[in-house]
């Protein structure tokens, strides 16, 4: 695991609390060095602060997607909603917010790896909706004939909408889906992982077939 932030204090705790926790953890303290550290280590997950020195942490995510999937949680400033926004919609699986409880961090960088777990160790099983195929143990996601490339979180959002096709998820429902746990969390985090799948899945994201808004509720998804 890599953990990414240039105040030694955060950083050393965040790595304390996930080596007791059992991860194996590496800092990076700028962005240049977690790009190589990424490069050479391929982190199961990294933690990445976005108010960095050198490289703007947004570019690091930025760069860290080009190339991989890889769970990826921001540390963002409190009242930094547009960082926020930006990181999400970036692909980053989640968010904490300065100053955090570091057992919350522990607890968000679980969550996120159990739904990467819960895919690769699950029984073989293919879901389909019209032309849409996802297939839940390789987490590969098929439109006709078109390969679509997901984040963990993605996946798992799609898959729960797309498993009961024409149910109403409220954004709380969807974010109870992604924790597995009760947090204070940002539901219209909800509304910018839809806004990433549309973007990647749709023909037409500004008319989209397979993920519907019900307004003034939440998401359903196209009728099997």
């Amino acid at each position: 695991m890599l953990v990414v932030d240039d105040e030694p204090n955060i950083a050393r705790v965040a790595r304390d609390y996930l080596e007791r926790a059992g991860f194996v953890v590496t800092v990076a303290p700028d962005g240049r060095a977690a790009i190589a550290a990424a490069r050479a280590e391929r982190p199961d997950l990294v933690v990445l602060d976005l108010g960095l020195p050198d490289t703007d942490g947004l570019d690091v995510a930025r760069t860290l997607r080009k190339s991989s999937n890889v769970p990826l949680i921001i540390l963002t400033a409190r009242g930094e909603e547009s960082d926020r926004i930006v990181g999400l919609e970036l692909g980053a699986d989640d968010y904490v917010t300065k100053p955090f409880s570091p057992k919350e961090l522990v607890a968000r960088v679980r969550a996120v790896l159990r739904r990467v777990d819960a895919t690769a160790a699950g029984p073989s099983e293919l879901i389909r909706a019209a032309d849409l195929t996802l297939d839940v143990t390789r987490m590969r996601v098929r439109v006709g004939e078109r390969d679509i490339e997901l984040t963990s979180t993605e996946f798992t959002l799609l898959a729960a909408l797309v498993r009961e096709p024409g149910r109403v998820f409220t954004r709380a429902q969807l974010l109870d889906t992604l924790h597995g746990v009760a947090f204070e969390s940002y539901e219209r985090a909800i509304d910018t992982h839809v806004k990433n799948i549309r973007r990647k899945l749709e023909p037409d994201p500004r008319h989209p077939r397979y993920l519907l808004t019900v307004y003034g509720v939440g998401y359903r998804s196209i009728d099997a």
